[in-house]
């Protein structure tokens, strides 16, 4: 059977079939199998290991319909983890569900292209009973920022929010709150953050002297926490982390494309060029979750899932996490899957992962895992005491597992975990390295989304505007003929008697955001003045699309 042909029918046989002329399974391996023999739609993973021996009638899968319960593949370096992502990715595009990928290395593009047959695919087909043959997915390929091989995406600062930004500046606790403090000023005045030198210019207002009433009316944020804001913002500008900031921002409605012959598209997030910003990287990845959270609607548990988001080296996600910053990555998971949106982490030990984002994830794929050291061994002990009951040795296994084998368990059509399976697996069909750059590059400039993304806009917003309202004021306007039309207030620069006498007692800010100028403008650019932009778990702010 091809990889194509996923989809079993209902009335598939409640245990394996077995090829005529093969040998009956052992007892125990054929109980495993039975485990896997599922009725509905399902992916195909590899074939049972018992004793040694790949057992090919015994075909290992996971139901369609469960991939949005979300899972866990893990293991040591060079185990075969990015294998296995693109193993599901190109089944998932096939049954017509979207996928994102994130590419740290680099070695991911291939899913956009068909296999090199070769000696080890088809020695590797042979033995876990697959029908291989060469096929490429439908794919499109992104850039933070446009730095690298992909279209740009950015977010506006506005929308990535304080607890975000928080992380990426590696702030502490109580600067966090008082960078949410300054957003919550922001957004009530009016004061779009859409690039970092918005949000420089909003705190450099706080703690100027103009500046010094909106502070003390903030609350709870200090000049000195304000001061280790701006200075944090500074160093972060000067490592050159602008361009990912900024608009057009990207709408995360692109990840859950398909094409006309209705495989899913899969969304590959190029990282090499920024691989060594870990921190970055991996809360983008979080803002793409946490937009899609946001912006999707419910859909309960569907025949299968909407979207498949792989998350790789997660555990740079976790690393010097606040508390709100943990618990709103576990809030984001509990719920994203009633949107129809599952989330595979992919690190190299499920101890990367806390404990209550672990209990969430019920599939898993566990490669090799090396046991040199204590802290190895430790790691190994409390790994297999994630697994349910198994007849084999975990321990022992674990560490003898080969590339391209992983100890397995999913959840069952029923929601129940599956036996523990220790699985060959199979060969992806699309290339298993890195596409050409000139093809990379050839592919990102004919996609449809490229004029969309591909230049960055910078329109006026905070920056532009509190620049303009600290600059001189205009000369006034002569005086009317006696008789003529009085002059409307505000076009001149100046306001009548009593009203200049009430704008004494306003700020500088508030006088900016009730000028007429400054209303226009924001209706022409959808500004949301007046009211507090709503904002979610992250502190990220709800588009309207």
């Amino acid at each position: 059977m091809s990889d194509g042909e996923t989809v079993r029918s209902a009335a598939a046989a409640p245990a394996p079939e077995r090829a005529p002329g093969a040998p009956a399974l052992p007892g125990e391996a054929l109980e495993i199998a039975a485990g896997y023999a599922f009725a509905g739609p399902a992916l195909d993973l590899g074939a049972l290991v018992w004793d040694g021996t790949c057992l090919p009638d015994a075909q290992i899968r996971v139901p369609l319909p469960m991939l949005n319960r979300h899972g866990l593949v893990a293991g040591a370096t060079g185990t075969g983890k990015t294998k296995t992502l693109q193993l599901i990715a190109e089944q998932l595009s096939a049954q017509g569900v979207p996928v994102f990928l994130a590419d740290v290395k680099g070695d991911v593009s291939g899913i956009s292209a068909p296999g090199e047959p070769g000696a080890r695919a088809q020695d590797r087909a042979r033995e876990v009973g697959q029908e291989w043959t060469p096929a490429g997915c439908p794919a499109e390929f992104y850039a933070l920022g446009g730095l690298g091989h992909g279209i740009p995406v950015r977010a506006t600062v506005t929308s990535f929010g304080p607890v975000l930004l928080s992380k990426v500046l590696q702030l502490n606790r109580t600067q966090e709150q008082s960078l949410g403090l300054i957003f919550h000023y922001a957004d009530q005045k009016g004061l779009e953050l859409v690039d970092l030198k918005d949000l420089r210019a909003v705190v450099a207002f706080l703690t100027s002297d103009e500046g010094k009433q909106e502070l003390k009316g903030i609350g709870g944020l200090s000049t000195a926490t304000a001061g280790v804001i701006l200075r944090s913002l500074t160093a972060f500008e000067a490592q050159g982390m602008s361009p990912f900031f900024g608009e057009p921002e990207f709408d995360t409605a692109e990840l859950t494309r398909t094409v006309p012959d209705g495989r899913g598209v899969v969304s590959v997030l190029e990282l090499p060029a920024v691989q060594d910003r870990p921190q970055l990287f991996s809360t983008f990845l979080m803002w793409l979750l946490a937009d899609l959270f946001h912006d999707l609607p419910e859909v309960g548990d569907a025949d299968r899932p909407k979207l498949v988001f792989f998350f790789d080296e997660a555990h740079l996600l976790f690393s010097d996490a606040s508390k709100a910053f943990l618990e709103s990555i576990t809030q984001t998971v509990r719920l994203i899957r009633s949107k129809g949106v599952g989330v595979f982490f992919v690190t190299q030990t499920p101890k990367d992962v806390p404990g209550e984002v672990l209990a969430q994830l019920g599939n898993r794929v566990q490669h090799a895992l090396r046991a040199f050291t204590p802290d190895d061994q430790k790691a190994l002990k409390a790994t297999v005491k994630t697994f349910p009951d198994s007849p084999y040795d975990l321990e022992e296994v674990l560490t003898g597992l080969g590339t391209g084998e992983a100890v397995v368990t999913v959840l069952s059509e029923r929601g129940a975990p599956t036996p523990v399976a220790v699985t060959r697996l199979r060969a992806p069909r699309s290339l298993m390295g890195p596409v050409e750059g000139d093809a990379l590059d050839r592919a990102v400039r004919e996609s449809p989304l490229y004029g969309r993304y591909a230049q960055a806009v910078d329109r006026e917003s905070a920056y532009e505007k509190l620049t303009a309202a600290q600059a001189p004021e205009a000369p006034p306007a002569p005086s009317p003929p006696r008789g003529g039309p009085e002059p409307e207030a505000g076009r001149s620069g100046r306001s009548r008697p009593k009203e200049a006498k009430e704008a004494e007692d306003t700020s500088l800010v508030e006088q900016v955001v009730g000028s007429g100028l400054f209303k226009s403008l924001a209706r022409s650019v959808g500004t949301q003045i007046g009211r507090e932009i709503t904002r979610s778990v992250f502190g990220t702010a709800r588009r309207r699309r």
